[in-house]
């Protein structure tokens, strides 16, 4: 039986003790006097891809660039809508074990449930000050219900990738940048703070899925995994055309038939890398996938090649 490693030194009531000193509250980041500059950049160009429009005037790339933050926030609300009944599908069965086991999954669920509030929150804040609608891929929980049909396994899996992408898009491109919005920022440090926990919690999900797996069953969830990818990318397609779309209206710009996929093209690509290519070819995920299933990395590699610029 092949079985996932855990993450060095992670144990339930060592998450549980690190996730009780990180808490802090939506409030603290977004609401009455915080408010979103929209003066400022929300995502870093690292994530937002807007750089190589050269055709876009200052004034549109940094419109492009906020409601590129806007489909941020709406696309990990819509990650949270599987994130958070997975986590207490698996918390269900284990309410009977050791307390800290118990309590650190319930405490992963809670601050799930508190990202669905703050993403919410931050897209309120957005609509009221950006001034036009901004369209966003769903029905969420139709999309959730289409991962959540996957074996648990590849849906575990998932989690971990979203995890690890987060992690990787605040410490290789958010920390360090000191041009962007600070509420938005602070949106970014947080969400980062507590994923770095449940990386580790996920981590333990996995080994003890992976225990009660023959390998054919591990291989094949490590398929459906791809397959998850392979239909969020369909969705990301379609965010694309909806921001192009959202930055016509804001700017009141026709863009020409050359100018419309030049800007889907990139979008189409800053998006696949942002939400699938820096999670699949993180050395974390892939090394997690590699001790389910010797030898299996290299079909994550293929597969997130279409996701890499």
């Amino acid at each position: 039986m092949v079985v996932a490693v855990k993450l060095p030194d992670a144990t339930y009531a060592g998450v549980l003790q690190a996730a009780q000193r990180a808490e802090w509250a939506v409030e603290d980041l977004i609401g009455g006097d915080r408010r979103l500059d929209f003066s400022r950049p929300f995502l870093p160009e690292a994530l937002a891809g807007i750089a190589g429009l050269e055709f876009l005037s200052r004034e549109e790339a940094l419109a492009l660039n906020q409601i590129r933050a806007h489909g941020y926030l709406c696309l990990f609300g819509l990650a949270e809508e599987f994130i958070l009944p997975f986590v207490l599908d698996h918390a269900r069965v284990r309410l009977h074990g050791a307390s800290s086991e118990t309590r650190a999954l319930l405490q992963f669920a809670s601050e799930e449930a508190k990202h669905i509030d703050l993403f919410r929150r931050f897209r309120d804040e957005f609509e009221a000050g950006f001034g036009v609608w901004c369209e966003a891929t769903g029905p969420a929980r139709e999309i959730a219900e289409k991962v959540m049909a996957h074996h648990p396994l590849a849906i575990a899996l998932m989690v971990l990738h979203i995890e690890w992408m987060t992690q990787r898009h605040y410490l290789e491109s958010v920390r360090d940048d000191s041009v962007l919005d600070p509420r938005f920022a602070d949106l970014l440090k947080h969400h980062w703070m507590e994923e770095v926990q449940h990386a580790k919690l996920d981590a333990m999900i996995i080994a003890s899925l992976a225990e009660r797996c023959s390998a054919a069953e591990i291989d094949a969830a490590i398929g459906e995994y791809i397959a998850i990818c392979a239909m969020l990318d369909r969705r990301l397609r379609q965010q694309a055309t909806f921001d192009r779309q959202s930055l016509s209206r804001k700017t009141g710009r026709a863009f020409t038939p050359r100018e419309v996929e030049a800007l889907e093209i990139a979008q189409q690509q800053s998006l696949r890398w942002t939400f699938l290519g820096s999670g699949m070819t993180h050395p974390n995920v892939v090394s997690t996938v590699e001790r389910l299933s010797p030898g299996a990395a290299p079909r994550i590699q293929i597969a997130a090649s279409d996701y890499c610029r």
